[in-house]
């Protein structure tokens, strides 16, 4: 009796949780689907819209660029996530496998930049895009995420995990250094690297700050931006607003899915079966 009450407790409060997290992404979508003609502020407030209606996406893509934002952040993203998992993980094996003088320093200086908000390091930042001619441009966006200390420092604790004996049977077989990354530690650190991947494309398309500071072309806006000028125009409609949101949360929403099953493949072994 004690384990169903317990039971029934979790569930109920995993419920209740559920449906903080859902109820205003639901009334996202609500006031995106409701006509012109509805009262998006009525009292008691309509969850279900009486008159669904997709007419605040189609003046969202006929009146604004947003196609032009969503390559821009697709761009910026994915070549993002790209050069994070390379960079990382070149940096990470030498950290966990090679011993040199000195590692514990590199590791800790590395991983102490985590503690450095962005906001300071921000204005160096911008100068440096400046000097290399790089400010309105798609690069400067790419290249602060190119290599970050949270993914060296994921991908070093996994690295570590990996049985020396699969890199004492990759070295027998003749493979290099570099081989033993590719072959050995690559496939076995996948669930991590799917993992940095994720984060890195989460924080990249929703970043907001360092975009606004570093571009003033417009036709090179990222989805942030480009919703940020949504809400700020003079006939601001909520219902586009809503609808560009939406918009905005549907890709990061589809990785997840797509990606949801490699995260944790460890428990069933296909980490290192990969």
């Amino acid at each position: 009796m004690r384990h169903a009450v317990r039971s029934a407790v979790q569930l109920m409060l995993l419920i209740a949780l559920a449906l903080l997290v859902l109820v205003p992404l639901l009334w996202l979508v609500s006031t995106s689907l409701k006509g012109s003609t509805e009262n998006i502020f009525s009292s008691p407030p309509a969850l279900l819209p009486a008159q669904p209606s997709l007419e605040a996406y189609r003046r969202l893509f006929q009146d604004n660029p947003l196609s032009t934002y969503l390559i821009n952040s697709t761009v910026v993203s994915v070549l993002a996530v790209g050069a994070n998992l390379l960079f990382c993980s070149l940096a990470a094996y030498p950290l966990a496998r090679m011993r040199f003088a000195g590692r514990g320093l590199v590791l800790g200086l590395v991983v102490a930049t985590i503690l450095i908000p962005f906001q300071v390091v921000m204005i160096p930042l911008y100068l440096l895009m400046v000097q290399l001619g790089l400010r309105n441009t798609l690069l400067a966006l790419i290249i602060p995420q190119a290599a970050t200390a949270f993914g060296l420092y994921l991908l070093r604790q996994s690295f570590l995990g990996v049985p020396k004996e699969l890199e004492e049977a990759a070295r027998i077989d003749g493979c290099s250094r570099l081989g033993e990354w590719w072959n050995v530690m690559i496939p076995a650190a996948r669930a991590d690297l799917i993992t940095l991947a994720m984060f890195v494309f989460i924080g990249t398309w929703s970043d907001f700050l360092w975009p606004l500071v570093i571009l003033d072309d417009p036709t090179l806006y990222t989805l942030p931006l480009g919703l940020q000028q949504l809400s700020s125009s003079f006939s601001l409609d909520w219902r586009i607003v809503a609808a560009g949101s939406v918009v905005s949360i549907l890709p990061v929403l589809a990785l997840f899915i797509l990606l949801q099953r490699f995260i944790l493949p460890n428990a069933s072994g296909d980490a290192v079966k990969g």
